[in-house]
């Protein structure tokens, strides 16, 4: 099936007003290549799956192996991208530590995201 073109505006007219707005409201490069990287950390369902059980409890590598059916290696290692990233937290509680959401925000993103995908 073709796709279809994308239509653009008759008029060869610039909208100066809403060119105005973006340009002063447009976040430095810098910050879209953060947001960009951050959405990125999304893209794996192993780390989703990770933040669906920490989404409910405060957990352990052992336990997060177990529900999930994976190495504690393999956990360890998503585990650290997820905290290197801000999205989770962690706590020693003598010889074990554990981990949650980092903060309301991770929580607001799933929820967000699991609404926009429920919609369609």
């Amino acid at each position: 099936m073709a796709e279809k073109e994308v239509e653009c505006c008759d008029a060869v007219e610039v909208h100066e007003n809403l060119l105005k707005i973006v340009n002063e409201t447009m976040p430095e490069e810098t910050e879209l290549y953060d947001l960009a990287e951050l959405f990125k950390v999304f893209g794996d369902s192993t780390r989703i799956r990770i933040l669906f059980v920490l989404f409910e409890a405060e957990v352990c590598v052992c336990d997060l192996a177990q529900v999930l059916q994976m190495t504690q290696s393999a956990i360890s290692h998503q585990l650290k991208i997820l905290k290197q990233n801000k999205l989770v937290k962690s706590r020693r509680e003598g010889k074990s530590i554990f981990y949650s959401l980092a903060d309301d925000h991770v929580r607001t993103i799933i929820a967000q995201g699991c609404d926009h995908i429920e919609e369609n």
